[in-house]
């Protein structure tokens, strides 16, 4: 496929949010997350659109007096914040329930490297503070290797993943404005609680980076963000989410993937 024919950011990502489940107003509370690293994620939620909130993450800092922020309550006490600022985004995935968080920080890099997506991504295991912590800590998983599930974003968005490896995975559009696109990209998965998983992926062709939270229980249900580049060169934050529908799974005999 010529590049010319490759859909940019704003058209794949437009109306991606369709079926994402509704937002939570987290108006008058306070998150405060330690990284098991050295960092910390400080939050106060204004109202239910605006945060002041602070970030120190691997070198990094960040901050914001009146920022956006955007908050799904996945589960009962499990939630997906993401905090966007222009040409990065913070996100956290959290249980209330067990204290355990995995902090996601997406960059978009100066200039376009060959063989290097544009968005580059780090990951942090953290733990709330003032919380009992219990279940295992988060940190990298292998479980969604040999998976193939489709996801329906909206009337006119449904992808097909398959999990290859432990670094990447396969995508094809069966129905939307990219149908007959895939491609093979970066990917990451780290397992927050049973059946809670943060995938990650950071395109090549075009400049764009997500983070999501599956929900391969009962629930069948994605939430996500993308970070990336419109046409005119800006920085561009959006929505996605929908369902999950599992195709099936295959178990390789002896020799793993990476």
């Amino acid at each position: 496929m010529q590049d010319e024919e490759w859909k940019s950011y704003e058209e794949f990502a437009d109306g991606i949010d369709t079926f994402r489940l509704a937002n939570a107003d987290l108006s008058g509370s306070r998150l405060d997350v330690e990284l098991d690293s050295t960092g910390s994620v400080e939050i106060d939620f204004l109202d239910a659109s605006r945060a002041r909130w602070k970030a120190s993450l691997g070198g990094n800092s960040y901050q914001a007096e009146a920022g956006d922020y955007d908050a799904v309550e996945v589960r009962s006490g499990v939630l997906f914040v993401n905090l966007p600022l222009g040409l990065s985004s913070v996100t956290l995935v959290f249980s209330r329930n067990t204290g355990r968080v995995i902090v996601t920080e997406s960059r978009i890099g100066e200039r376009q490297e060959a063989g290097v997506p544009r968005v580059l991504q780090s990951f942090h295991a953290a733990q709330l503070r003032g919380v009992e912590i219990s279940g295992a800590a988060p940190e990298p998983s292998r479980d969604l290797i040999g998976q193939r599930n489709v996801y329906r974003y909206s009337p006119s968005h449904l992808y097909e993943h398959v999990y290859i490896s432990s670094q990447r995975y396969a995508w094809q559009c069966l129905e939307g404005v990219q149908r007959g696109h895939g491609d093979m990209d970066l990917s990451t998965v780290w397992k927050l609680e049973e059946g809670l998983y943060l995938f990650c992926f950071r395109e090549f062709r075009i400049p764009v980076a997500s983070v999501w939270l599956h929900d391969l229980g009962y629930q069948l249900r994605t939430t996500g963000v993308f970070l990336g580049l419109n046409v005119e060169g800006g920085a561009e934050h959006s929505r996605g989410g929908g369902h999950i529908y599992p195709l099936g799974s295959v178990r390789y005999p002896d020799a793993q993937p990476v």
